[in-house]
């Protein structure tokens, strides 16, 4: 039987140990961090967001989008935290390696579920912050999103639209996507 640190003590040889389950495992500041598997309406607003992202960067030639499981290695964190959506624009793919984005990408989306709400917002969110990431959305899938952007070392929030709006991006000049199509 495999032993494993307390909490606090994690590290990324340790998180390497861990068993392909279906659990996702996240190791920040090392502490782990077991998710089950996403909800179906988490898994709709994933794709749903993800498809309309990936058709407006694709057209635009701006880069490159990816979804989870993908490992983001950003600066001072030694294991991976895996977003569920991750774009980095075309001059900066430099940090797009075959592990994993090596870096700190140009917009992260966490589409919240019961298990991951709380890691996603009290945990994940001052992580990406402190990281440098321009753009950070929240969806909750049961009917809103919130958009934040960097001014400085903090985020500020763009907009917080609930079904029947229209959120839009600060770092994708131009995308914009009803709340009703993210969620369903």
């Amino acid at each position: 039987m495999l032993e494993f640190p307390p909490q606090g003590k994690w590290t990324y040889e340790d998180w390497l140990k861990l068993p392909d389950d279906g659990w996702q495992y996240e190791v920040i500041d090392g502490e782990l961090f077991m998710t089950p598997a996403p909800t179906i309406q988490h898994q709709r607003a994933s794709r749903n967001l993800g498809w309309a992202t990936i058709t407006f960067v694709r057209k635009r030639d701006l880069g490159e989008v990816f979804f989870a499981p993908i490992d983001v290695y950003l600066p001072g964190q030694e294991t991976p935290v895996q977003p569920d959506i991750v774009f980095v624009r075309r001059e900066r793919e430099e940090i797009i390696r075959e592990r994993g984005i090596e870096g700190v990408p140009d917009l992260i989306v966490e589409v919240l579920s019961p298990a991951s709400w709380w890691k996603d917002r009290k945990v994940k969110y001052p992580l990406y912050e402190r990281a440098g990431v321009p753009e950070l959305w929240i969806v909750d899938p049961e009917g809103t999103v919130e958009v934040y952007v960097l001014r400085g070392e903090v985020y500020a929030l763009l907009g917080r639209w609930e079904k029947g709006e229209t959120a839009r991006s600060g770092v994708l000049d131009g995308f914009e996507i009803s709340v009703e199509e993210v969620v369903g």
